[in-house]
């Protein structure tokens, strides 16, 4: 793959954030019509209505300011304690920098030498191989490195993984997934909730109104055709981000060679146990879920193939 350059990069994912930030939104509010116009729809051939329910225009409308305030609300919250969350899921604690001058050493090299701001470190308690970057601004960018990976990794390879990791920073790809993190966390629980209200709610096993009955699966249809929408825009921000950052360590390093080799150590072992939620492990250097991957999996994957990337990285040399 053709490497662009940082500034390229950068302002890609400047304008890709710009889309999901009004892409998300989007189908939000367009899931909350098309619910109000099927209950209005449902009811009136239910009950033979020769008028309407309700406007579902004047509706939208009366309900849109309430509906922008919460996911509004949601998303700074979220936007401004993902670290915490992160850290939190992932089982990340602050790196000791007198137990690991190592590592701080090829760090603030990397960063004097592209003069960044060097930044937080973090370690997982974990022996598998894997890293991720995570972060919105100067202040919050972190890079998270598993007890494995800083044990089983030569200097070399180590400094690649952190330079695939400042790439990220430096491309801003990490802000770019936080966001699409956000919105389709919103939509995910708002799905599971309505699957809640159809396993325990109408659909029950109490007896309910025929018309109550068709509104909760034609709400359910609705937010999961949004969900699905929304994953499909998440992955259109593309896997071509991991080939950048790639390229981006190559380039840093000068030595795409370690990089290949760090991935081959990756690929044997990436699956950080802590890692449940499948959101956060598209951060990782390597889904830290790869192992469990099944068709559908691969189908909607956040990552190239590692052969592939390390194909890649090999003709750098």
């Amino acid at each position: 793959m053709k490497y662009v350059g940082i500034q390229t990069q950068i302002s890609r994912n400047n304008t890709r954030s710009c889309i999901l930030l009004l892409a998300f939104p989007t189908i939000i509010f367009g899931m909350m019509y098309a619910i109000l116009w099927a209950i209005n729809a449902i009811v009136m051939a239910g009950k033979k209505l020769t008028i309407p329910l309700y406007n579902p225009n004047e509706k939208f409308l009366q309900y849109l300011p309430y509906a922008i305030i919460i996911v509004g609300a949601w998303f700074l919250i979220a936007y401004f304690i993902h670290s915490t969350l992160i850290c939190a899921v992932t089982g990340s604690k602050p790196l000791d920098r007198k137990e690991n001058k190592r590592v701080y050493n090829l760090v603030e090299n990397l960063c004097i030498q592209e003069g960044m701001r060097t930044p937080r470190m973090y370690i997982i308690n974990d022996d598998s191989l894997n890293a991720f970057a995570s972060g919105i601004n100067k202040s919050t960018y972190a890079i998270s490195l598993s007890k494995g990976i800083i044990e089983k990794l030569d200097d070399d390879e180590l400094q690649s993984v952190i330079a695939h990791e400042l790439s990220h920073i430096k491309n801003r790809d990490v802000r770019l997934l936080i966001i699409s993190i956000i919105f389709v966390g919103i939509l995910a629980f708002l799905t599971e909730m309505l699957f809640r209200q159809v396993l325990y709610g109408n659909l029950g096993g109490r007896k309910k109104d025929k018309d109550n009955i068709l509104i909760t699966l034609a709400i359910l249809g609705i937010v999961s055709i949004c969900y699905l929408f929304s994953i499909i825009i998440r992955f259109g921000i593309s896997r071509s981000r991991e080939y950048m950052a790639d390229a981006g360590a190559a380039e840093m390093t000068k030595k795409p060679y370690a990089l290949a080799n760090a991935l081959s150590k990756i690929k044997g072992d990436p699956q950080i146990e802590a890692v449940k939620n499948r959101d956060v492990a598209q951060l990782f250097i390597e889904n830290p879920q790869v192992a469990k991957k099944s068709f559908w999996d691969n189908l909607f994957s956040t990552h190239p193939p590692i052969d592939k990337r390390i194909q890649l990285l090999n003709q750098y040399a």
